[in-house]
């Protein structure tokens, strides 16, 4: 019962409204003081001002976690995502869109609809759940010791559920993982998204990527028409010929907040990319001590009262073929 009225709150349509409002203020107030920045230290070098930003930034989100525990006010972060994508759309289309190429233009805004497309796909899409409850509905606990493993794995893990079908195969070999944000079994999961707001699977993983490749695209695109005005506009104020504007103000403040998305979003792109290579879950690579078919024990020496276990990938066939099963299973 209680886990059917926390699930009915999470759909409440006025409390998704109430969250996407604070998302959006969020991203008005981050905006806001991204802009402030940039407009005191418009002259200053780039790195410093990327500092700066970063410094305002984790103000904001320290600010925001004390907002929560003061008043109860959450935000939801696919609205946030949504709201910071719209706002830099609309900046690029009162400045930056003036001084880019026709070519440029028709790749951002073809760039900018495929990942509003895309966002409602993963948002509202199933990531390979799986339906793993118990008859009585028990809550997760252990598989029974009679169950047949996989040779050489040792037992699943507590994160399965008890009375699971394993009449085609094992839930191991099928690498379902239980997700506690969702409260339910995801079939290839690696972890779960905030951002996109659903967990990582199989079904989605690669959706997943194409859109964190998207969005280094649409803010690369979008750097180097805003740094066309930046350059000018820093050229003009340092030569005292001109006085710098709220246009080439917000220009530079959204720049350097996309410049910090790609950073971010370039690193996490390419562990994703690791893992397909060698067939690892962002999941598994972080809590593989507690799944066996990871776990090589090492028996002890001769003298020696200490087993040693070390990490060991029994899914990794080499990189092509890793990268063709990936395909393949989301195909």
């Amino acid at each position: 019962m209680e886990d059917v009225e926390r699930r009915r709150k999470r759909r409440d349509p006025w409390r998704l409204m109430g969250r996407a409002t604070v998302s959006f203020v969020c991203v008005c107030f981050a905006q806001f003081a991204l802009y402030l920045v940039s407009s005191f230290f418009f002259s200053y070098n780039i790195i410093i001002l990327l500092f700066l930003s970063v410094m305002v930034l984790l103000g904001i989100a320290g600010l925001g976690r004390r907002c929560k525990r003061l008043f109860g006010l959450y935000g939801s972060a696919p609205a946030f995502v949504f709201a910071n994508l719209l706002f830099i759309w609309c900046v690029y289309v009162v400045v930056i869109r003036q001084v880019v190429s026709s070519l440029l233009d028709m790749v951002v805004h073809a760039e900018l609809i495929m990942l509003l497309f895309g966002l409602h796909r993963i948002l509202s899409g199933d990531p390979g759940f799986v339906n793993c409850e118990h008859p009585c509905h028990e809550k997760p606990g252990p598989l029974s010791n009679s169950e047949t493993y996989l040779e050489g794995m040792g037992p699943p893990t507590s994160d399965l559920y008890e009375g699971c079908p394993l009449d085609k195969c094992s839930l191991l070999l099928q690498r379902v993982r239980y997700c506690k944000h969702c409260d339910a079994h995801v079939k290839g999961f690696d972890h779960h998204c905030p951002a996109f707001g659903n967990c990582i699977g199989q079904n989605n993983h690669l959706l997943f990527m194409v859109l964190l490749a998207g969005f280094i695209i649409i803010e690369a695109c979008y750097i180097v028409g805003a740094s066309q005005i930046a350059t000018t506009s820093r050229t003009l104020d340092t030569s005292g010929g001109k006085q710098v504007g709220w246009t080439e103000t917000l220009a530079t403040s959204t720049m350097i907040f996309s410049l910090l998305q790609v950073l971010w979003q370039a690193v996490f792109l390419a562990w994703h990319i690791y893992c397909v290579c060698f067939n690892i879950r962002t999941d598994e690579w972080i809590h593989w001590k507690k799944y066996p078919e990871f776990q090589h024990i090492i028996q002890p020496e001769p003298g020696e009262a200490v087993t040693v276990t070390r990490f060991k990938n029994p899914y990794d066939k080499g990189i092509w073929q890793n990268l063709k099963e990936f395909i393949e299973a989301r195909g």
